[in-house]
């Protein structure tokens, strides 16, 4: 069989990209950690006037927050995402800006779900007495994914609860809950593993189907030899307060 032969006759793989975080195809692929971040960002919003949701993608999960605070404001600074989260939000009156506000002491909450964690800035915009909460993707993320076909390791600094800790802390902020899992993922064929480096670069930054075409079939073989490739994702959840 030609090289690459296995994989590229997959639709599935490579179809239309996905616009913003659409990622519908994801749906029961990948490892979720036992706690639920919106009902914990849910909870937190009951009772709050104003809130920063840090990196928030396409704004989904913003929306699925709804009703929210009177003061809402969204980051997002990835082209990709900023147009459909400015669609998205438009109906709730929540503005999408491209960098952190500039003020101090404007936010009873502060989210950030896979996006950044400025531990000085957060410290800034918090009001006292409020609240950061955020999961993190940490740096063992499907690294047995990048191990298997050969590639560099996606993240080459360490990323962990205790990091992040470190840094919350060092800004001034109170740790007050901290999780972290490393939930399994399997792969049962060659197409989800490409649509997943297609979606995802930062997994593998120099991946396209051609240059990994040789270890996308041993791949292959690995996977109708032993059924699925096994990996772990890694996610860590941080709730911090400003004294």
């Amino acid at each position: 069989m030609r090289s690459g032969q296995q994989y590229s006759g997959s639709a599935d793989a490579l179809g239309e990209r996905a616009t913003g975080w659409e990622f519908a195809w994801l749906d029961g692929r990948l490892g979720e950690a036992s706690w639920s971040y919106p009902d914990l960002a849910r909870a937190l919003l009951r009772r709050t006037e104003s809130l920063l949701d840090l990196d928030t993608g396409n704004g989904e999960l913003l929306a699925e927050l709804a009703p929210l605070p009177p003061h809402t404001v969204a980051v997002e600074s990835w082209t990709r995402n900023t147009a459909v989260a400015r669609d998205r939000l438009a109906p709730y009156g929540v503005p999408v800006l491209t960098e952190l506000p500039g003020g101090e002491d404007e936010f009873d909450v502060v989210l950030s779900r896979h996006g950044r964690l400025p531990a000085p800035d957060i410290f800034r915009l918090l009001r006292p007495g409020g609240t950061l909460l955020s999961q993190q993707v940490g740096s063992d993320d499907l690294a047995g994914l990048n191990t298997a076909l050969g590639a560099p390791p996606a993240y080459p600094r360490r990323w962990n609860a205790d990091v992040a800790v470190a840094s919350l802390e060092a800004a001034g902020l109170e740790v007050t809950d901290v999780r972290e899992e490393r939930p399994a993922v399997a792969f049962r064929d060659v197409g989800s593993v490409v649509r997943q480096l297609r979606d995802l670069p930062w997994q593998v930054r120099d991946f396209n189907p051609q240059r990994y075409a040789q270890a996308l079939d041993r791949l292959g073989l690995f996977i109708r030899l032993h059924g699925e490739l096994t990996v772990t994702t890694h996610r860590f959840l941080v709730q911090a307060v400003r004294g």
